[in-house]
């Protein structure tokens, strides 16, 4: 979230009839702020080494931002994603190519899944199992 309004209050439209009508403004600002995570706080929580954290920001396993330092910042749940990054390496032994492409298409697996639920639509085939 930002700290910048995201519409203007007060935009007068033409309505019907040719009055004015003031459109309803949506303001959202951050009431708290939600604090990152450093280097050091995602490598001991990941168990890994913080330049092999710093080896999958550069190769885009991770996300991370940097601050007005420099130094990086991470989202609450990139413990969670080197995780996934680690099994996928250990379990199936990928390069981290591949780990990117599988996390990629995992993602957009879970989209899906996420769109057809919403829908509320099921499948006429019968389930495979």
């Amino acid at each position: 979230m930002t700290d910048r309004p995201t519409g203007a209050a007060g935009t007068a439209r033409s309505g019907p009839g040719g009055h004015a009508a003031t459109a309803p403004a949506t303001v959202r600002y951050a009431l708290v702020p939600v604090p990152g995570l450093s280097l050091e706080a995602v490598a001991r929580r990941s168990r890994l080494h913080p330049e092999l954290v710093r080896r999958f920001v550069a190769l885009g396993l991770v996300d991370a931002e940097r601050d007005a330092a420099g130094r990086l910042v991470f989202d609450r749940d990139a413990p969670a994603v080197l995780a996934r990054v680690q099994r996928l390496r250990s379990g199936l032994c990928l390069n981290y190519a591949s780990i990117g492409l599988v996390l990629d298409l995992l993602d957009r697996i879970s989209l899906l899944e996420t769109a057809l639920r919403g829908r509320g639509t099921r499948s006429d085939t019968p389930p495979w199992t």
